[in-house]
């Protein structure tokens, strides 16, 4: 198991918030903790509030899977961990709220600390073996690459979908950027071609769940690490 020795504190969750839940208050205190490009994010349509659950796909025919799992909107601006650790969770059977998940988390306003977070309370609720996998430098290697693209094809076969803290932006297979500035926690639900790409759920992103190559994520959890 590697362990994270790196990390920016207070800078784990970028500051985004569905707008039903923005109120004066929040938002300033977000523009005050994460000043910063990211600040700026526009909230996602009302319309894809509605809870989705994604469709298993049995076998390898297409060379990928998809795990079963709810998505869900982050709860507040500093709760992307406990939204990422809970849609990961409920592939395995289990419901706990995000207020419960942040306390297990030791999320607070200024974010959750790590990726040691996520694997703990990944482990600790579902009994199942999860490992805290660190990115490092400043962009993945081609073994960092591999290794990632290893994890989650093993992960997902086991029915345990991955929690990566990620920072900067992503470019998904469509072409939409998904910038996070401040850090951010997505749980990672399937793969396709091989493990060549995966499936994301994003808690604060227009598109809720969207793809992305696994060599991108890597660079994407660089400077971080994962919970797989």
């Amino acid at each position: 198991m590697t362990t994270i020795t790196r990390w920016l504190p207070g800078l784990t969750e970028a500051p985004f918030m569905r707008k039903a839940a923005l109120t004066a208050a929040g938002l300033a205190m977000a523009g005050g903790a994460f000043a910063g490009p990211a600040a700026a994010h526009a909230a996602p349509a009302a319309a894809d509030t509605q809870a989705t659950v994604a469709q298993e796909r049995g076998g390898k025919r297409d060379g990928g899977k998809e795990l079963a799992f709810k998505y869900g909107f982050q709860e507040t601006y500093f709760y992307c961990a406990p939204a990422a650790t809970k849609m990961a969770l409920s592939a395995l059977g289990k419901d706990l709220s995000q207020d419960e998940l942040a306390k297990k988390l030791g999320t607070t306003e200024a974010g959750t600390n790590s990726a040691l977070e996520t694997t703990r309370v990944l482990k600790d609720v579902s009994g199942k073996d999860y490992r805290t996998v660190e990115i490092p430098g400043e962009r993945a290697s081609a073994r960092e690459k591999d290794r990632l693209r290893a994890d989650v094809v093993r992960a997902v076969d086991d029915k345990r979908p991955v929690v990566a803290n990620i920072i900067g932006t992503g470019v998904d297979t469509d072409g939409h950027a998904h910038s996070y500035e401040g850090g951010h926690y997505i749980a990672v639900v399937g793969y396709s071609d091989g493990g060549n790409t995966v499936k994301i759920g994003d808690s604060w992103s227009e598109e809720g769940q969207y793809w992305v190559s696994t060599d991108k994520l890597a660079d994407w959890i660089a400077s971080r690490g994962y919970s797989a």
